[in-house]
């Protein structure tokens, strides 16, 4: 009603995306109007881009735009070890630690049974057919640590097992800089079970 149509139809966008009330869809807008046409022309052929040339690796289900993936076709990776994500940002995550050079499974989201998310909607079957290959000894399930998280851990340990495959999870804790006075209770039990020795 107070904005011109195409302002309004903008701010009707960006509010779309997850995280983004009214307000910010508004500066978000106002701010995309402030804009060097050509600045706006990149930013409309980047969102562009990212729909017609992206799409879902035959190995691992990565985000890619080469099939099979750059970590597919990494022939240093240790193709005995795949660690299982729920997203692509979690495949990310994993990376910038430069600790673990194995192969990756990203199963694009997590049972969920309120959501209706079971587990025939997310890239289970597609970890199943992997699994036939005699190479593969561990799965690292790296699913967050929340309920869903838990729960499609839980399932495919369960799942998994009739394949002899060694089957770990993440370990869960305390943040680096973090102090025990603040920590829920949760994560403090999940801290002691993971202890080792040093």
């Amino acid at each position: 009603m107070y904005y011109p149509e195409p302002i309004a139809k903008l701010i009707d966008s960006f509010s779309r995306l997850p995280g983004i009330g009214p307000k910010t869809a508004t500066r978000l807008a106002f701010h995309v109007l402030r804009m060097s046409e050509e600045d706006v022309v990149e930013f409309a052929k980047a969102l562009v881009s990212v729909k017609r040339n992206l799409h879902y690796c035959s190995i691992c289900c990565n985000i890619t735009d080469v099939d099979p993936c750059r970590i597919c076709q990494d022939k240093s990776r240790d193709p005995s070890v795949i660690c299982v994500v729920q997203e692509a940002t979690d495949l990310v995550a994993m990376e910038r630690t430069k600790e673990y050079d194995g192969q990756y499974h990203v199963l694009q989201g997590a049972i969920s049974p309120m959501d209706g998310i079971g587990p025939d909607d997310i890239r289970i079957a597609e970890l199943l057919k992997r699994l036939t290959d005699d190479r593969v000894k561990e799965l690292i399930l790296a699913t967050n640590p929340n309920i869903e998280g838990e729960a499609t851990a839980m399932y495919l340990s369960r799942l998994v097992k009739p394949f002899g495959i060694k089957v770990t999870r993440i370990a869960h804790g305390l943040p680096v800089g973090g102090d025990l006075e603040y920590a829920d209770e949760v994560t403090l039990s999940k801290a002691l079970e993971g202890r080792r020795e040093i």
